[in-house]
């Protein structure tokens, strides 16, 4: 029995479908124009032609029927529709597919999101893509977390080797279940991206602490544990964190940490040496 949703979204899909065809003249993809077409764009058959599929299928999926589709039939029809980064996406959900794994990670800082992070002076900030590497950072968390040393930086990594967090063990163990969770969730979302698992695999050869919670498989949200750790020189800090999506990256977070209430922290962060906030990474 075809639910209502499943419904909707072959609807949604033919629209979508009809919708790209009809903008594109058969001029623009070489197509010869002879005589007058009864609808604009291009016909059915000259995007299953371009696409190298069969007509038959073609219609099918135009037209919403439950059929089986690829990523690599996906691509062809997304490549002769000439559809952007979003509309290709766009097509995989509406398709059933889990949409490609974007490679953002790469893509620069922009002025405003530097803006914004180094605006933040309650406390650290940072910019992570999906596998959990800093992109960016402003001075106080470079001081604090120690990720200003110019060497890449992964917070699941971080969180596992980092003598700041393991010098408070009962808070880490307590936390360290949630953290691996949350990223095996992450993990979860994009099953045929292999840096995830490079990540976990490297990790887990290194601290055997991580490999017996990867092993167990859970998976949940980020929770809102206490971040705590000692600093070299502000001592024992704590924090609230709160994460973000960066709405033109989804595959970035912005986390920012606001000093726990009813601790000396902010007073810490305020005693280190004075920091200019032009130091951003």
């Amino acid at each position: 029995m075809v639910s209502a949703a499943s419904t909707r979204r072959h609807e949604q899909l033919r629209d979508f479908l009809r919708s790209r065809r009809e903008r594109i003249g058969p001029g623009e993809v070489g197509l010869p124009v002879a005589g007058r077409r009864r609808t604009p764009g291009l016909r059915r058959e000259e995007v299953a032609m371009l696409a190298g599929v069969g007509v038959s299928w073609y219609t099918w999926l135009e037209q919403g029927r439950d059929i089986r589709v690829s990523g690599e039939v996906l691509d062809a029809v997304a490549g002769v529709l000439r559809l952007s980064a979003a509309e290709r996406t766009h097509l995989y959900v509406l398709a059933g597919l889990n949409p490609p794994v974007a490679r953002g990670s790469a893509v620069e800082v922009t002025a405003e999101i530097r803006a914004l992070i180094d605006g933040w002076v309650r406390g650290p900030a940072v910019v992570r893509d999906r596998y959990w590497n800093i992109v960016a950072f402003n001075v106080l968390a470079g001081r604090v977390f120690g990720c200003d040393d110019g060497e890449p930086h992964n917070c699941l990594v971080t969180f596992f080797t980092s003598p700041r967090y393991r010098e408070l063990p009962d808070l880490w163990s307590d936390a360290a279940p949630g953290v691996v969770a949350a990223y095996r969730a992450d993990a979860a979302l994009v099953p045929h991206d292999d840096e995830f698992q490079r990540v976990a695999s490297e990790l887990a050869a290194a601290e055997p602490e991580f490999a017996e919670l990867w092993e167990r498989h859970d998976v949940g949200a980020p929770v809102q544990a206490v971040n705590a750790l000692h600093h070299p020189e502000a001592g024992d800090l704590y924090f609230d964190a709160t994460t973000l999506t960066v709405a033109d990256h989804p595959h970035w977070s912005l986390v920012l940490y606001n000093p726990k209430p009813d601790t000396d922290t902010a007073d810490r962060l305020a005693a280190l040496p004075r920091l200019r906030l032009s130091e951003s990474a």
